[in-house]
């Protein structure tokens, strides 16, 4: 004879495995909250066009939030966005973080949130070229992968990949806009950098147009840089710019990399870069704010004379 318990047992695991099937199938409001992610919404001017100024480490990012007028803070996918007015410039403001994959993550999603008019890349770079300094800075008219092509045999051979967008191979090196080349220039006559403490005295920064190659190893060899000032004839080295550049390039917006030496990219890189990071970012950052100031009345004129 069957027990009442036996009898139970069966009905038991049926509503158990029902139970189970309908938390599998109907996901809580909190999990259905967390599939639905509202687009962000940002603020612009329209009327005004906005230049973005990004850079890799966090504390040269600073150097140039701490200038922002009337500020606010965005924060799109998990990355922060400060936008305001620099010396009566309209900019938006961002942080990249190291590495050219995390350069290219941040100017996209600053590219379509913000819509700017132009991108500024500033921040801190290893001397390939012998006479540069700590402190003295390279304004980029062009810049390069140096880690990007074929490997053969005899080497690296340096090729640009396909642009997604056109199809079109991109060039080795990505120029810089004319518009901001000039206006940096014309920063570098008016601006007052930090100068530099030697062994001899203090030293006056030294402002040059060069080339920036752009690599996702640190460099600390003089080997490397004999090779990178021979083959791209290179004067900085660093590990952000190039990926900017490309994405802008890609998408027909008008850039400018400016880095400021921290190091020699030799064997000693690690150690003086530690010294003279701040003093570079200081003047590279410097410069940029520069440029807005001339960039503001520039704008302030044209709006005059409509």
């Amino acid at each position: 004879m069957i027990s009442r318990q036996s009898r139970l047992l069966p009905a038991l695991c049926i509503a158990v495995i029902a139970a189970s099937s309908s938390c599998r199938t109907a996901p809580t409001t909190k999990q259905v909250d967390r599939v639905r992610v509202e687009p962000v919404k940002v603020e612009r001017v329209e009327s005004e066009p906005i230049t973005a100024i990004l850079g890799a480490f966090e504390a040269e990012v600073v150097l140039l939030q701490d200038e922002l007028a009337d500020r606010r803070d965005h924060q799109i996918e998990g990355m922060e966005f400060a936008a305001g007015k620099m010396n009566g410039k309209q900019v938006v403001i961002a942080w990249t973080g190291i590495g050219k994959v995390n350069a290219a993550m941040t100017t996209t999603l600053l590219i379509e949130h913000f819509k700017p008019a132009e991108v500024i890349f500033t921040g801190i770079a290893g001397a390939v070229n012998p006479d540069l300094h700590p402190g003295d800075i390279v304004i980029a008219y062009k810049t390069a992968h140096h880690d990007m092509g074929t490997v053969w045999p005899e080497g690296l051979f340096f090729k640009g990949v396909k642009n997604r967008l056109t199809g079109m191979e991109n060039p080795v090196f990505f120029p810089a806009d004319e518009k901001l080349l000039e206006l940096a220039q014309r920063a570098a006559g008016k601006v007052g950098l930090r100068k530099i403490e030697t062994v001899e005295g203090e030293r006056e920064p030294r402002i040059i147009r060069g080339v920036v190659v752009t690599g996702d190893a640190f460099i600390a060899s003089d080997k490397k840089c004999e090779e990178l000032r021979k083959r791209l004839d290179a004067d900085a080295v660093e590990m952000e710019g190039a990926a900017v550049a490309q994405i802008c390039y890609q998408r027909d917006i008008p850039h400018l990399v400016i880095r400021s030496i921290s190091d020699k990219a030799d064997e000693g890189a690690v150690a003086d870069k530690q010294m003279f990071y701040i003093l570079a970012a200081r003047n590279s950052s410097g410069l940029v704010s520069e440029m807005m100031r001339l960039a503001a009345a520039g704008q302030s004129s044209e709006n005059k004379n409509r």
